[in-house]
């Protein structure tokens, strides 16, 4: 199937989902993120052709493990079947980025073809994404990150499985939990509060996800701020919540002094690295 048709199909499936998306996005339950998802998004065939597309073990994938996350990424495209990169680059054409702009009412909302905060991600048993809400901008930190796109691969994917997706209340004491089964898009605004994070994986095989991040120059509340990706614990995490706390605020200040971190230079290391796909 050629990108120009995987195009044709999201903008169906979005404007024929537009009033179950407004329900979902006007009225968050449990979060005052606003989200939605759309099952069933694209014929299932695609679907798992894009998992087949993933290497079972995650050979060329970059690992990120610290005690705020575990996962592996890869924004280098070219190294995989075809199918993943129209996937991806289907959700940045212009007519879907406007069409998504139009539903949730957002404006001078643009894609990031660059993938600085996009493309692939895996995740194996035991790994995680702590509570954290995402880095404010774009590469050049001259755009605010304002939506995250998440299109969820992996057959037969249960609650009982872990790596499910959660959107958090404003203290990140009680999760909205979200399950990443296979051919849902899941959408999301993000600012300084939407908390959001994916539970352990329970299983012995891949979770897999594509994802995509929508900027703009216009700020989410009006004001001019700029803050890294910041994680906390999760309710029963007394520790990673204290040291979380004071990991934030050194690496926001490194990143603000001498532009490194997750901001423009890791960039230039890691293509993924400013994104912390979901």
């Amino acid at each position: 199937m050629q990108r120009k048709q995987i195009v044709d199909l999201i903008l169906d499936r979005l404007e024929g989902e537009r009033a179950n998306i407004l329900s979902q996005w006007q009225g968050p339950v449990g979060t005052t993120t606003r989200h939605f998802y759309i099952d069933n998004f694209l014929p299932l065939e695609l679907a798992n052709e894009a998992y087949n597309a993933y290497p079972r073990d995650g050979a060329g994938f970059f690992s990120k493990e610290t005690f705020r996350e575990k996962k592996r990424t890869s924004a280098d495209l070219s190294e995989y079947a075809p199918i993943l990169a129209d996937l991806t680059y289907a959700m940045q054409d212009p007519s879907v980025v406007a069409k998504v702009s139009d539903i949730v009412g957002f404006t001078q909302i643009e894609p990031d073809p660059s993938l600085y905060a996009g493309g692939l991600s895996m995740m194996f048993k035991g790994d995680f994404l702590n509570p954290h809400i995402d880095n404010s901008h774009d590469a050049k930190r001259d755009r605010y990150r304002r939506l995250n796109l998440l299109y969820y691969v992996s057959p037969d994917w249960a609650m009982e499985n872990g790596g499910n997706f959660e959107l958090w209340d404003d203290d990140c004491s009680v999760p909205v939990t979200i399950i990443s089964q296979q051919n849902r898009l899941l959408v999301m605004e993000t600012n300084k509060t939407s908390w959001h994070s994916v539970s352990p994986v329970q299983v012995d095989r891949p979770r897999c996800c594509v994802s995509n991040y929508y900027f703009s120059t216009i700020s989410p509340d009006q004001t001019d701020y700029f803050h890294v990706t910041s994680f906390t614990g999760r309710p029963d995490e007394t520790v990673k919540k204290i040291v979380g706390v004071a990991d934030n605020a050194l690496r926001n200040m490194v990143s603000k002094t001498l532009g490194v971190g997750r901001g423009k230079k890791e960039i230039n290391t890691n293509p993924g690295a400013g994104s912390t796909n979901e």
